[in-house]
């Protein structure tokens, strides 16, 4: 293992050790909250400390057995070589688990998500396709046992969707979804299309980690409040009440509309949840902008713009650009089946983190 991992490694046990006595003292034992800070970092680091004791008890282990060779004895020598074999070969394991253990965590992997759908060029075939995308990330979400819920949509005149915000709630929801973002084209033959030609379309995704009033603070002076009708596809009227909410972020010129509650308040709630979203986006999209070495660990751009994904119905096949992984059974993935999509992307993004871990 590198000496400069060994000498980290050291001073995070030397840390958990002294966090263990702390936690013993009978002053901090009375004290609720101070147990409970000393527990909670103690516990991120749990994990690498036992790996990292394992690994020293190996590599002594493995010292030994390395002596034993020097053995005349040819059974001694054939125990040896064994012992030694798997000591190294457990010891390989253990700095593989060790190296993403130490890997920076992502403090929103855990937080819900917002998840914006816009379609693209292409018309009603995109609309039609931004439907299916929706549809294919709420039987994810199922598959999850997550829950979705949408905020706002606006619909086509053929039941796509023109743009559709909603929101997943669900542990780990943004963990998975976050490789989703990204523009995504689909290949195929519209059923208006009389001459059977193939139409490339598209529609652009967009996952935002749900934020809280602590992350993003939203002064009053700063918001333009509409209210208006709500209305369907084609623009009918759906309600005779006026409670459709647009929220107009005067700093940025973010604009935020949420119709789908009959009520103007649970409206203007939900509207604030995504206008917050989109605001601590925008925040974190700067700063990841500002660190140059995050950059690198990045597959693709991160930009969603980018194009990430291609859907090619008449040949059953999807690619993923970023990694580029194919797979098939268009039906199958649309219906919710995305984990190994997820994976492969995850997979090359952890891959690129560990090459720059230090």
């Amino acid at each position: 293992m590198d000496e400069n991992i060994l000498s980290r490694l050291q001073r995070i046990r030397e840390r958990y050790d002294e966090l263990t006595n702390d936690m013993g003292r009978p002053e901090v034992a009375a004290d609720f909250e101070q147990l409970n800070r000393l527990a909670r970092e103690r516990s991120e680091t749990e994990k690498v400390v036992e790996f990292f004791r394992e690994y020293e008890g190996l590599a002594q282990s493995a010292g030994e057995a390395r002596e034993m060779l020097a053995e005349s004895d040819p059974e001694i020598k054939t125990l040896a070589e064994a012992e030694l074999a798997e000591a190294e070969r457990r010891m390989d394991e253990l700095t593989a688990q060790i190296r993403r253990e130490l890997l920076p965590k992502d403090p929103r992997d855990s937080r819900n998500v917002i998840v914006e759908i816009r379609a693209g060029a292409g018309g009603e075939e995109a609309a039609l396709f931004a439907f299916e995308l929706y549809r294919a990330y709420a039987r994810y979400a199922e598959r999850k046992r997550w829950q979705t819920e949408i905020l706002s949509a606006s619909e086509s005149e053929k039941g796509g969707f023109k743009e559709v915000v909603f929101e997943v709630r669900g542990d780990g929801a943004y963990s998975r979804l976050k490789y989703e973002s990204g523009v995504h084209r689909v290949q195929r033959v519209p059923e208006t299309e009389a001459q059977g030609r193939i139409h490339t379309s598209t529609a652009t995704v967009a996952v935002l980690p749900e934020a809280e009033e602590v992350d993003i603070a939203i002064e009053e002076k700063d918001l333009r409040v509409d209210i208006f009708h709500s209305s369907g596809a084609g623009g009918q009227n759906v309600n005779k009440v006026a409670t459709a909410v647009r929220l107009t972020h005067l700093p940025t010129g973010l604009v935020v509309v949420c119709q789908d509650e009959r009520s103007q308040m649970k409206n203007r709630v939900k509207a604030m949840t995504v206008l917050r979203s989109r605001l601590l986006d925008m925040e974190q999209t700067r700063q990841d902008a500002e660190l140059s070495a995050e950059r690198k660990t990045q597959v693709g751009t991160g930009d969603r713009s980018e194009k990430i994904r291609t859907y090619n119905f008449p040949q059953d096949r999807i690619t993923d650009h970023r990694v580029g992984l194919t797979v098939h059974n268009i039906p199958d993935r649309m219906d919710g089946n995305l984990d190994d999509m997820i994976d492969a992307v995850a997979t090359a993004v952890e891959a690129g983190r560990l090459e720059n871990l230090e």
